[in-house]
């Protein structure tokens, strides 16, 4: 058996709920082979997270190209990059690459809390043009665009400014706002935008789908599916997910991976 292969680089998640822990489930789920490439070690649970060390940029450039010069990776996502060294040796490796890569610019929480370091902001732009597919929340839609999101409207106009940073295609998740609730944005370069829409699942137990999206998208996109039905199929996987969510520990719980599994293509 020869599998597609997929990596995610990005930061380790202890409670195996988001990062690195949801790539990997979710690419094993939909019969990819995983590699990662860990940016920074979290210590979590379903409550928070009480610390984060980031790995030097040294030690992410190592992994990456371990995976690459012997692995013949199809596809690959970022996550959680925290600084700028981080996000700059990152940027350094996918230069060269021609393979498809997605970006989740992990700068802030569907609630708001900020997840990077202030200067790493900026340093996002060294990646955006790198990318078939950035996929951020409103937050981050609105903090990289300048565009002020507060309807559907400012969402298609965050990302047509978020287009002319470089990536191919934006997808801006809507989670983060009741009246966008089940509603996401693709915008492909010299293409209408596209609403996907979906029926809200009602559960507390939403942690790591974000992660989760992204690391659907990247497997499907390893297995060859085009972008846009990339895009479809993983929302499927999501929502499959979410509706058997796993209610455990004492906060919010993470979606489940093998419910997700069941309505892989």
């Amino acid at each position: 058996m020869t599998p597609a292969i997929a990596l995610t680089i990005g930061g380790s998640d202890s409670g195996g709920g988001a990062g690195i822990q949801a790539d990997l489930k979710t690419f094993m789920a939909l019969e990819v082979h995983g590699c990662s490439a860990i940016s920074c070690v979290t210590a979590q649970n379903t409550t928070g997270v009480s610390r984060v060390d980031a790995l030097p940029p040294e030690a992410l450039s190592a992994q990456i190209q371990a995976v690459l010069v012997d692995l013949p990776v199809t596809a690959l996502k970022t996550g959680m990059l925290l600084n700028a060294g981080l996000i700059e040796a990152a940027a350094a490796a996918l230069a060269p690459l021609t393979i498809p890569c997605l970006i989740d610019p992990v700068m802030v929480s569907r609630a708001g809390a900020v997840l990077l370091e202030p200067r790493a902001i900026e340093a996002y732009r060294l990646l955006l043009p790198l990318a078939e597919l950035i996929t951020p929340n409103l937050h981050e839609a609105q903090l990289l665009s300048g565009v002020r999101i507060d309807s559907a409207s400012d969402v298609e106009q965050a990302a047509a400014r978020l287009l002319e940073l470089g990536p191919a295609a934006v997808l801006i998740k809507g989670g983060g706002r009741p009246e966008l609730r089940g509603r996401d944005l693709l915008l492909q370069r010299d293409q209408p935008g596209q609403w996907l829409s979906h029926t809200p699942i009602d559960t507390p137990h939403t942690h790591g789908s974000g992660c989760t999206l992204g690391a659907a998208i990247t497997a499907y996109r390893a297995r060859g599916l085009p972008l846009p039905e990339a895009v479809q199929a993983a929302k499927g996987y999501v929502e499959a997910g979410l509706r058997g969510a796993l209610a455990i520990g004492a906060g919010q719980g993470p979606l489940c991976h093998w419910q997700g599994a069941l309505n892989r293509r």
